[in-house]
């Protein structure tokens, strides 16, 4: 299966930016390692979107394997929309205004 284009919430950016700047100022390497896991997900969510279980408000959700974090998404045509980057200790749907 070809791989879909990928569009992320500015907000899901900001998620991201947060979680690389709390791991770095504890390890240089757990951040790099955090941001190579979630570029794997990308990917995978990019081949297969299927695969991911549904979760909330029609998306699905892909949980990190090293990190207490999973990424929201859906899928709108043929792009993928990252709608969140969620710690897994945050209230469920909190990101649901993000889905218009």
């Amino acid at each position: 299966m070809s791989s879909r284009q990928i569009y992320v919430h500015p907000q899901a950016i900001a998620e991201t930016q947060a979680a690389v700047q709390w791991y770095r100022e504890r390890s240089p390497a757990a951040a790099d390692a955090f941001l190579a896991e979630l570029d794997r997900a990308v990917k995978k969510i990019a081949e297969n979107p299927e695969t991911f279980p549904h979760y909330l408000q029609g998306t699905r959700r892909n949980l990190l394997k090293r990190f207490p974090f999973y990424l929201v998404y859906r899928q709108v045509a043929e792009k993928i929309e990252i709608v969140a980057v969620v710690h897994g200790r945050r209230k469920p749907g909190y990101w649901g205004k993000r889905i218009a």
